[in-house]
């Protein structure tokens, strides 16, 4: 049986995920954090070919692509870990979440509404970086044991979604040079 997630709870995680994967970027210019090697936000780069290829949705199907660019790099990153599929990780919050998620954001894209307009982005999504102004928002100091090729979060798994992806994205903090998997191992 499925669980359904409120709209408000799916666009906390997506607020979230979508400025990770904003400021994960690395070929823009300012550079970002440099976590995947694409631009296709910023409008001197694949902002600018979205914007001519999808007049209407060009900033949803931006920020659709580049989450998805991070969606790879997570899997990639906990495919090299035992157990993949028992860690909760910024990007994959079982199937039945990541569902969800991915119906929400095509609900939003189909919506008429800008990014801005429909979610309550923390930081503004442009050129204008700050990894100070992208510490404070993710509020870190989240205890966590660093393993090989990741962050292991300690203490309880959150229940609730939205909780378990702020507490994760937390573990983001110190910004590392490569995205540094932060994750919970699922229990049983």
């Amino acid at each position: 049986m499925s669980t359904l997630i409120p709209d408000e709870t799916l666009d906390a995680i997506l607020v979230i995920q979508l400025t990770i994967a904003w400021a994960g970027e690395g070929r823009c210019s300012p550079r970002r954090l440099g976590w995947w090697d694409t631009d296709l936000i910023d409008d001197a780069g694949g902002g600018d070919f979205f914007a001519r290829l999808l007049p209407q949705t060009h900033a949803w199907a931006s920020l659709e692509a580049v989450r998805e660019v991070a969606r790879r790099t997570d899997a990639k990153a906990r495919g090299k870990m035992a157990d993949a599929d028992r860690m909760r990780s910024l990007y994959f919050l079982g199937f039945e979440v990541d569902e969800q998620l991915g119906e929400r954001l095509a609900s939003h894209k189909r919506s008429g509404k800008k990014p801005a307009e429909a979610l309550a982005l923390p930081l503004p999504l442009t050129a204008d970086f700050s990894k100070e102004k992208l510490v404070a928002t993710l509020q870190g100091d989240v205890p966590f044991t660093t393993v090989p090729n990741g962050r292991q979060l300690k203490g309880q798994r959150p229940e609730a979604p939205d909780v378990l992806v702020k507490r994760i994205a937390a573990a983001l903090v110190p910004l590392a040079e490569q995205y540094p998997l932060p994750f919970f191992k699922v229990e049983g």
